[in-house]
């Protein structure tokens, strides 16, 4: 299995710069919010270590600790937390990576292998987010990159005043469903006829090469087209993650509600809906397949690391999948709180991109 890639650009402090008592301290620290995320104390923290140190030296070392930036208190007089330059820390320079058991291995194949015999790529995605989200108590993720079909309807239903549907059918018979923005004033009638004019110009063609026409006629097409319609040209056409790269995405998640549990605490709600917000928004998606496709193994993203998901500072382990020639074409991991499970997820998300991988090959 690769080592899981970390972001060269985050410092830390270096193993050598701590001895011993400092790593057994920093370590049990870190091996308890990860599986309580409750701050521990000096008091609890000599109970715990093997050596027999007084609760007064535990907090000279932690105090140590403090000042390299690998652990803070998160109120007056509680105990500590890693910091996320203490998670990284930890993840680069003591983390020991678990193996998947025989058992979870079977289990693992024997879903890709059902779920592919005669399925859509898509379908099996699908249960692989599914696996990923009730192995690992996270939010399964995958990127499924498709290429562009040809259009053949496309139509806008008001849900809000300010949201629409815009509802894309292509040739072949697939149907994309997506959420846009409308600027406000916005009636049915309006979308109607902004649904009537670019019909009239994309059937045949693939969402980008509408989009690029209609573009390159919009002079001569001015006076056909209002306001609205430049609106949906310019923004509602670009609904498709990457489609000015020419490769579109879809997101799959599932397991939404596996980061609802244990969340007692007002902060966690707050970030878990700014999670949810960032998993609807479309436009970033394809980072993830940029992000997956630096290095040849599992990605580690910590907190801010984690550009797609910034705002929630949720953790997102992600590898990539590739086809037959060997090239990137989607990506899938877990995303969660930044207590994750890190030394026995790696290897899940590894070990199910191989699957996958090998499947296509």
């Amino acid at each position: 299995m690769t080592r899981p890639i970390t972001d060269p650009t985050v410092q830390s402090p270096t193993l050598q710069s701590l001895d011993q008592r400092s790593r057994d301290i920093f370590r049990r620290i870190v091996d308890s919010y990860l599986r309580d995320g409750e701050p521990v104390g000096s008091r609890s923290l000599s109970r715990l270590l093997p050596s027999s140190l007084s609760p007064a030296t535990i907090r000279n070392v932690m105090s140590d600790l403090e000042q390299l930036g690998l652990i803070y208190a998160p109120h007056v007089s509680a105990g500590r937390l890693p910091t996320q330059q203490g998670l990284r820390f930890f993840v680069d320079a003591f983390m020991e990576l678990g193996d998947l058991t025989d058992e979870e291995r079977r289990r693992i194949e024997a879903q890709i292998k059902v779920s592919g015999e005669g399925a859509s790529l898509e379908h099996v995605l699908t249960e692989a987010s599914q696996l990923l989200s009730g192995m690992s108590r996270g939010a399964g993720l995958v990127l499924a990159a498709k290429s562009e079909a040809a259009l053949k309807h496309i139509e806008f239903i008001q849900l809000e005043p300010t949201k629409a549907l815009a509802v894309l059918v292509s040739q072949n018979g697939d149907v994309e469903n997506r959420i846009i923005d409308l600027p406000a004033g916005v009636t049915v009638s309006q979308l109607h006829e902004a649904s009537n004019f670019l019909n009239a110009h994309i059937r045949g063609r693939t969402l980008s090469e509408a989009r690029a026409e209609i573009e390159g006629r919009k002079e001569e097409t001015q006076s056909a087209l209002d306001e609205l319609s430049q609106d949906l040209v310019e923004k509602g056409l670009a609904v498709w993650a990457g489609s000015e790269s020419g490769l579109p995405a879809r997101l799959i998640v599932r397991g939404r509600a596996n980061l609802l549990e244990n969340v007692t605490a007002q902060a966690d709600i707050e970030r878990l809906k700014h999670l949810f917000d960032d998993l609807e928004t479309q436009d970033s998606l394809i980072q993830l397949l940029d992000l997956a496709e630096q290095g040849p193994g599992v990605r580690i993203f910590i907190g801010s690391e984690n550009k797609l998901f910034s705002l929630s500072g949720s953790s997102l382990v992600v590898a990539p999948y590739r086809d037959k020639e060997a090239r990137v074409i989607g990506a899938l991991g877990v995303i969660g709180p930044t207590r994750l499970n890190y030394a026995r997820i790696v290897p899940m998300v590894d070990y199910t991109a191989q699957l996958i991988s090998r499947m296509l090959r």
